[in-house]
């Protein structure tokens, strides 16, 4: 059977080092559509973060955010599935995150468009301040200001089950955290991993045990009735190798850490910078 559906990572695939979407990848979406191909975007952003891109792409599969943790439909809101953290697990993971000096970001509010909530950063995390002005910046003064919450502590803040926590920091901090977090909660959570090489910059989002790319790929392709051997999945990091090996054709972009490029039976494409997914989309699903 041909492709029927393309799943797409944003940042580092579908979007060049700017955030943009090439002509030649628009272009390469515009025409799999047009010929009955259903796309999707599946990312480790927030739903609020993501749906701007969907919107813009006019995708008529439900987005995928959170990595999996979230499936909502982009244009009416309405949730597919979705996944959150344990209540209890999230105030254990938000403890032992503290003791390794570790700065949180807790997404919230699945009913809605969503909430990012904090409560202090460390000044030498450069990184996570570019990110939440960045997150506050893209959606405008006044609605960045409620979407993006200050709040005095996590600990209160958090009586209920969030969608996810994050960690950043240093790569090396963040495997060392990842390690802990893995060993003191096992089973309790799934960690899931995107690195920054260049900038020396991890991320670590602490889920709900079932969340990931590749379960969110898997409902969606239920849901449309289309068999794993028939997804053309495209990513670039840590989080997106669920979604890379369940799918017929997983391809890695030439921006992803080695170890990933190096995976068994994942092809390779150019990079973010270098229209990977129009290269990848041309091959596979255009025959070209």
């Amino acid at each position: 059977m041909p492709i029927q559906l393309v799943a797409l990572d944003l940042d580092g695939t579908l979007l060049n080092h700017r955030g943009e979407i090439s002509e030649r990848n628009r272009n390469a979406i515009d025409r799999v559509r047009e010929s009955g191909v259903h796309v999707a975007v599946v990312t480790g952003r927030r739903f609020r973060d993501s749906r701007p891109i969907a919107l813009e792409l006019g995708l008529d599969v439900p987005l995928i955010a959170h990595n999996g943790a979230l499936t909502k439909h982009a244009r009416t809101l309405e949730t597919v599935a979705v996944l959150p953290l344990p209540l209890a697990a999230a105030r254990d993971a938000l403890r032992i995150g503290r003791e390794a000096g570790a700065d949180a970001l807790l997404s919230d509010d699945y009913d809605g468009l969503g909430l990012l909530v904090f409560d202090h950063l460390s000044g030498e995390n450069s990184a996570v301040h570019k990110y939440v002005a960045w997150a506050r910046r893209i959606h405008g003064d006044e609605e960045g200001v409620e979407t993006v919450r200050q709040v005095e502590s996590l600990e209160t803040y958090m009586d209920h089950e969030p969608v996810h926590l994050a960690f950043s920091g240093r790569c090396t901090q963040m495997d060392k955290l990842s390690e802990l977090l893995q060993d003191r909660l096992r089973d309790r959570v799934k960690i899931l991993c995107t690195k920054y090489l260049v900038q020396d910059f991890s991320l670590l989002d602490v889920v709900n045990p079932s969340a990931s790319k590749g379960a969110g790929v898997a409902a969606a392709a239920a849901e449309l009735d289309i068999a794993p051997a028939d997804i053309l999945a495209i990513g670039d990091n840590y989080n997106d190798l669920e979604m890379l090996l369940l799918a017929g054709t997983g391809v890695v972009m030439a921006n992803a850490p080695l170890e990933l490029r190096q995976t068994s039976g994942l092809y390779p494409t150019a990079s973010n910078d270098d229209d990977g997914v129009a290269l990848a989309i041309e091959r596979f699903v255009l025959g070209q």
